[in-house]
């Protein structure tokens, strides 16, 4: 469950649902790869300012639902989970190394979007309107443009 970080000048709950695949989107994750990851993923929050709300395997790719610091962009995230996660997996099942060639274990692409704690665009926009007693809309772009 998500929780409220508090640091010294803010209050934060940023949430991110990241998918990485593997290296040439091959069959990597068994019960193996699963339980090393999950006990890198663990020990990644001990060190950083990442927690790990959910982790799921499919055959070639994990998701993972991390909540984070403002000071942490999503690119900093992205290259902590993977750097660490990939490089204690060849440590530790060096077969992995052997099935993806002696290459690398994750693919160079990988998919973000933001998560929030009380809903999508729908539910937050009325929920701004009502907390002030004359809500007026200074910008809004939800037109996507043709140049």
């Amino acid at each position: 469950m998500s929780e409220y970080i508090h640091k010294s000048h803010n209050v934060s709950i940023l949430m991110y649902h990241l998918v990485f695949p593997a290296k040439y989107r091959k069959v990597v994750f068994d019960e193996f790869v699963d339980k090393v990851l999950k006990e890198v993923c663990l020990e990644i929050e001990k060190r950083y300012d990442i927690k790990f709300l959910e982790i799921g395997t499919d055959k070639d790719q994990v998701h993972f639902l991390v909540q984070s610091v403002p000071t942490y962009s999503v690119t900093k995230i992205v290259t902590i989970i993977k750097s660490i996660s990939a490089r204690e997996i060849f440590r530790r099942i060096p077969l992995v190394k052997k099935v993806l060639w002696g290459g690398e274990f994750w693919s160079d692409g990988y998919f973000s979007s933001t998560v929030s704690k009380h809903g999508d665009e729908s539910v937050i926009g009325p929920y701004v309107k009502n907390q002030g007693m004359e809500y007026q809309i200074l910008h809004n772009d939800f037109q996507l443009r043709i140049f």
